[in-house]
């Protein structure tokens, strides 16, 4: 990784004068975008009744989107506010990647929970009456806090760049873009007080954002372990979230480091030391995870109540819920420990397919928290149809989720032609940086 001679040059052609390929992808994202914002519009006319979700199953994917976009914002805040704080050098090219999976993540997963609201149009009825002993409460502070924290620590690793390109000659993009860099560099000349200031900036925000994510992403399993229901009632979830959205964001970020490697030619910049590095993380966090779904599974097993029956709806039933379980256990513990465990597997393009997975897997996994419990009544019912027992999600519910990908995308299309999507600053000052040793190889190597 030759990081010494690294510069704004090196990245400025993929900031100028967007392409036909670009317009027209972004284009395609933005449709996919309004498709979805139609169909919150037509829930909000016709009510719940378009979706899925009933009476019994009051939950359905908006929460499980909700808390699977969160756990990603979260994971994405840990990787970039530790790397910040420990000073780990050779984390710096993927900091931004990170940083702008925690803010899209964000901004897209926290409306899904207002989503199941039955009534939009009484939301500021939270800020007036809200309950404070809720945890519902508690977690829309947390969530709106790391929102803001995460917003303002993404924009300070951006104002040195910001400062490059507002000096950078013959810059060839609009006026405004000039203006707008002028702007955002707030004047930055690179000074050493200018630069000792915002290094101290850089840590106050990593060192408030790290305690912030943990217990907002604590507070959301306290929704689910606070309440009596058989399969949510539970002291493991706080830890096991956490683990969790670690295990997704890992895999996630793996997944859109390979994509900026192909389309923008970063293999100087992203290399087999970073998809090495973060191969050994994902299978420490495979073997972690497997040990907090085996102590759930085995609790919910030894209660011979309705935690039993719920477990066997989930694994034994494949009419209902076995081969959503069947392909979780597959492709968050299997395929990973096989394919990362052995040396003639692992390549940059298996770990990145793995990590694919990983993410998919961990989405099942959430609809598998929240689905079946609801479909498992406290007392059995009868003499109702099958539908407001069981829950299907309906066309609006999946226009919102693939639409909520596409806002994520096009977040990520639009700030990687704003700004380089690695931050030059940040990694030209890790050019002393000895090469570490690999961890394991990969193909190639």
């Amino acid at each position: 990784m030759n990081t010494a001679n690294i510069s704004i040059k090196d990245f400025v052609h993929t900031l100028e004068k967007p392409s036909k390929k670009w317009y027209f992808w972004v284009a395609v994202l933005s449709i996919i975008s309004l498709f979805g914002i139609y169909a919150l519009i037509r829930q909000m006319i016709e009510g719940q009744i378009i979706t899925g979700m009933r009476d019994n199953a009051v939950w359905g994917i908006y929460t499980a989107n909700f808390v699977f976009f969160m756990g990603l914002s979260y994971a994405g805040a840990l990787i970039s506010c530790t790397s910040q704080l420990l000073r780990i050098k050779w984390t710096k090219p993927l900091m931004r990647m990170a940083e702008l999976l925690t803010v899209s993540s964000l901004i897209v997963g926290a409306p899904f929970i207002l989503f199941c609201l039955g009534r939009l149009d009484r939301i500021h009825y939270l800020l007036f009456y809200g309950r404070i002993q809720s945890p519902i409460t508690w977690d829309v502070i947390a969530i709106s806090t790391d929102l803001v924290f995460c917003i303002a620590f993404l924009y300070f690793t951006h104002i040195r760049d910001f400062a490059k390109l507002r000096d950078y000659p013959n810059l060839n993009t609009a006026n405004w873009r000039k203006k707008m860099y002028k702007i955002l560099a707030l004047g930055y000349k690179g000074t050493a007080d200018q630069k000792k200031y915002l290094h101290q900036a850089h840590d106050i925000m990593a060192a408030i954002i790290i305690p912030t994510a943990i217990i907002a992403y604590s507070l959301l399993s306290l929704l689910f372990s606070m309440s009596l229901r058989p399969g949510w009632h539970s002291t493991i979830f706080s830890p096991y979230f956490v683990v969790t959205a670690g295990y997704s964001g890992v895999a996630l970020l793996i997944v859109v480091m390979w994509i900026y490697r192909k389309t923008q030619k970063l293999e100087d910049h992203i290399t087999n030391l970073h998809f090495n590095y973060l191969g050994f993380a994902l299978i420490l966090l495979t073997f972690i995870y497997a040990y907090f779904c085996f102590s759930e599974y085995l609790t919910d097993w030894y209660n011979q109540t309705e935690t039993l029956h719920l477990l066997l709806s989930k694994f034994s039933d494949f009419s209902q819920f076995g081969w959503l379980s069947l392909f979780h256990i597959v492709f968050a513990f299997i395929v990973p420990v096989i394919v990362l465990g052995f040396p003639w597997l692992r390549s940059i393009n298996s770990v990145t397919l793995v990590s694919l997975f990983i993410v998919l897997a961990l989405w099942v996994k959430r609809y598998l928290i929240v689905v079946p419990t609801l479909e498992t009544p406290f007392i059995p019912i009868q003499d109702i149809r099958p539908e407001y027992v069981n829950y299907s999600a309906s066309w609006v519910e999946w226009a919102l989720s693939v639409s909520g990908i596409a806002v994520i995308i096009l977040i990520f299309t639009v700030a990687s032609k704003i700004a380089p999507i690695i931050p030059v600053s940040e990694v030209s000052d890790a050019h002393n940086l000895e090469k570490p040793k690999l961890l394991f190889k990969t193909k190639g190597e």
